[in-house]
């Protein structure tokens, strides 16, 4: 989790600088849609300090009050980075309408243009860092900070395009035009966003495959048991709660049933980190014959 905090910490120093280059090609241009990148950028930023300060609160360990951690943290902050998109689009989207009404030629664009390419280079190598680190760290908050740079190089590179097309064709309405295209891609990003980080708090379970990963291992490593029901399990932040009833015949010691759970827990470990393990031991008249099958 350190590490992660890090790499966040990094988030916020990219920025930063990406977004100096960011307004200074709006500065010498006055293009709306290179504010609209821009202003996307400064959401970047916030989003970026967000992620860092919900992973400094997800570090903590469990306490009296939270039994459980505080790894959830990273969901609360991925739907505020969410939200903070949709302001931004709504912003630029105000800035596109204003251009709209009183257009203004582009001045220096070539000066912009390689000011914000240089500024997408850096989020782009950024994003990729981010996205394997957000992997192996399993966190919410890096993957959702990927997620705004991959956003943020995608709509550069429209506005670079809409650039182009604006000096080669002169017709000045294509510029707010762009700005508000972009706006409406960063709303969708933004929402995207939301519903995926309420799924974490909501205690959505992980993916179908993940599920039923856990499932064969278990078959495979419950020899003894009769079968196991009740499977379930969820997310939260790095960690993934797992809890299930292992059903053993009734004259079975408590040892024996013990050592069973013992060689699950350690194959399921072996193969997934982060898991949270609560096994419920039965006797075998609470068999239902369903679930995973001992065989």
């Amino acid at each position: 989790m350190t590490q992660a905090k890090d790499f966040a910490a990094g988030s916020i120093a990219l920025g930063a600088v990406v977004l100096a280059l960011k307004l200074a090609a709006w500065w010498v241009t006055g293009s709306a849609a290179l504010f609209s990148d821009a202003a996307e950028t400064v959401v970047n930023v916030a989003a970026s300090v967000v992620a860092y300060l919900a992973l400094r609160l997800a570090a903590k360990p469990a306490d009296a009050n939270h039994p459980y951690g505080h790894d959830k943290a990273e969901f609360f902050a991925a739907v505020i980075e969410g939200v903070l998109i949709v302001v931004a689009a709504l912003v630029i989207l105000q800035h596109a309408w204003h251009t709209l009404l009183t257009p203004a030629p582009i001045e220096a664009p070539l000066m912009g243009m390689a000011l914000n390419a240089a500024s997408t280079v850096l989020n782009l190598g950024w994003a990729l860092l981010l996205f394997r680190k957000a992997r192996n760290f399993r966190s919410a908050a890096l993957k959702a900070d990927a997620h705004h740079l991959v956003a943020d190089v995608v709509t550069s590179l429209g506005v670079l395009a809409g650039v182009v097309l604006v000096i080669a064709t002169g017709i000045a309405w294509i510029d707010p035009a762009i700005a508000a295209l972009t706006a409406v891609y960063i709303i969708v990003s933004g929402v995207f966003l939301i519903r995926d980080s309420v799924g974490g708090l909501m205690d959505a379970a992980p993916a179908e495959e993940i599920v039923g990963r856990i499932r064969d291992i278990v078959g495979l490593h419950a020899e003894g048991a009769i079968e196991a029901h009740d499977l379930r399990t969820r997310h939260a932040g790095r960690l993934t709660f797992l809890e299930f009833h292992l059903v053993v015949p009734g004259a079975m010691t408590v040892s024996a049933a013990h050592e069973i759970c013992d060689r699950i827990e350690a194959a399921l470990k072996a193969e997934m980190e982060g898991l949270m393990i609560t096994i419920h031991v039965e006797p075998e008249g609470k068999a239902k014959h369903r679930g995973v099958l001992v065989l």
